[in-house]
């Protein structure tokens, strides 16, 4: 197929709607020709301090208009982001610029301390606080006014079942499918405003970004998420769309109490695995429009998503593949399954990625004739509505953000006194999940200094809440841990506690 070419986004749309309102943030509103000019004079200047088309170069921000305009100054440059979670220990960031190679990071003097630590790590990368980037000398830059669909725009990295991540790879043709797939399947209203509260670090807000762009659709930022901030801002900015993962949506139901959003908001989009029936069931009183959606990194956003006619009849479904996409369930000899039997979920579409970085064989062997093989399980209806049963099968999902066992599990042996580690994910009110660990070695050792020792090599949120000792961490011939004999080890001490 010959490769595709389309005008560059954000060219484009500054030519057909500049005058357009393209992002508000803290009371100043943009306009789509004020977001390019602005974008413009940052590729200038990101040019002076040496960023070359092509390369890939390391993105630390937090939400904020600023975020939005360096995004955009990398896509008129050609420099591929590659985009860090700020959640994230300064010795899991080190080692995602590490394995993309990328020898810039344009960040943030909030970030002064990680920055400071990476660049101990990695000390000949060049770091460039958006503070000095904007007081920087200008040079004209030759902007990329044509972009092909296979060219890669962004890297994300996501935690492998290994332990360590893997830089996916985003193309324009995977973002702009997926701003496609999410209007055929969604609509499209020229009163329409979406709200970004989630961070843009994730693919879920920069596809809002990409969305505004491809739309000519006004974007609100927030930089932190507050129940009773968002509800207000959904109020004055008159938003019609907003992205959510359950545990913000679940504050923001409890915070409204009587009363109800306004009329023109038409869609909450939530993501982040499968929400509560009580929690749909107290939206649906209150005429919150929830849209289930299944997506993931490498499906750039979503890819399954069920309508909120169906959130009830089909309760607990993640809906069906948008319009461009397609979606397969196979058994373990790669047939496909029948209605309602159980398989691996896989995934093909132009908004699939095209691999990862520097990852060839695991790419080939993750991507067979275009399909993607998500590592979900999961089964299909009579009707084609997907229902996801286990998230790549070890997968804590705490407050939307993807968890791994094995790369906690890691952290916790590299510890003198701990001869080995096994965890699991349980259920909580506020977070849907979060991880809990076993393990084996010196029982003398304190909670807080294990918590101690994880806080400094992984984000809180992936550090276990509950530490239980045992003699031995179940595992199998291959030398697999056996979770589920974790799961049941649990439920005894539950029981226990309970008699």
């Amino acid at each position: 197929m010959a490769n595709q070419v389309m005008p560059n986004l954000l060219l484009k749309r500054a030519f057909l709607t500049p005058d357009r309102p393209a992002i508000a943030f803290k009371n100043e509103t943009y306009s789509f020709k004020e977001v390019y000019e602005k974008s413009y004079q940052i590729a200038g200047q990101l040019l002076h301090l040496g960023l070359a088309k092509g390369e890939y170069a390391g993105v630390l921000l937090s939400n904020h208009a600023d975020t939005a305009f360096i995004y955009l100054a990398f896509q008129l440059l050609d420099v591929k982001a590659v985009i860090l979670n700020n959640r994230l220990t300064a010795e899991e960031i080190a080692w995602q610029l590490n394995d993309s190679k990328a020898v810039h990071i344009i960040t943030e003097k909030t970030f002064t301390k990680k920055y400071e630590e990476i660049n101990v790590v990695l000390p000949k990368l060049t770091v460039i606080p958006k503070e000095e980037l904007f007081a920087a000398n200008f040079i004209e830059p030759k902007i990329t006014d044509e972009i092909s669909l296979d060219d890669v725009c962004t890297v994300m990295y996501t935690s492998g079942t290994t332990g360590h991540p893997k830089g996916v790879l985003q193309t324009y043709g995977n973002h702009w499918w997926s701003a496609v797939g999410s209007a055929l399947n969604l609509g499209l209203s020229e009163k329409d405003c979406w709200l970004c509260v989630v961070p843009m670090f994730h693919i879920s807000g920069y596809s809002i970004l990409i969305r505004s762009i491809v739309y000519g659709m006004r974007m609100v930022i927030l930089d932190t998420f507050k129940e009773n901030e968002v509800i207000k801002t959904i109020q004055s900015e008159k938003v019609t769309i907003m992205s959510v993962v359950s545990t913000m949506l679940i504050r923001i139901e409890a915070e409204l109490g009587e009363s109800r959003l306004p009329k023109e908001f038409r869609c909450m989009l939530l993501g982040g695995g499968p929400a509560a029936k009580s929690l749909l069931e107290n939206c649906m009183v209150k005429d919150i429009p929830i849209f289930q959606t299944y997506g993931m990194t490498e499906t750039s956003s979503q890819i399954v998503t069920l309508s909120p006619e169906y959130s009830l009849s089909k309760l607990g479904s993640a809906g069906k593949p948008l319009f461009p996409s397609q979606l397969k369930i196979i058994d373990s000899n790669g047939e496909e399954a029948g209605n309602k039997t159980a398989g691996e979920i896989i995934v093909k579409g132009p908004n699939v990625t095209i691999g990862y970085l520097n990852r060839e064989e695991e790419s080939s062997k993750k991507i067979v004739n275009g399909w993607l093989s998500t590592g979900d399980i999961g089964y299909l209806d009579e009707d084609g509505f997907l229902y996801v049963l286990d998230r790549r099968s070890d997968l804590i999902i705490s407050g939307g953000e993807n968890v791994y066992p094995a790369e906690i599990e890691g952290v916790l042996i590299s510890h003198p006194d701990i001869a080995d580690a096994g965890v699991i994910g349980v259920k909580d009110e506020n977070w849907g999940e979060v991880p809990v660990a076993f393990l084996s070695g010196k029982l003398e050792l304190k909670k807080d200094e294990i918590t101690e020792f994880c806080l400094q090599k992984l984000a809180k949120y992936k550090v276990p809440k509950q530490f239980y000792f045992i003699e031995q961490i179940p595992r199998n011939a291959a030398k697999k841990i056996l979770r589920r004999e974790l799961r049941q080890y649990l439920k005894e001490l539950k029981r226990q506690d309970c008699n």
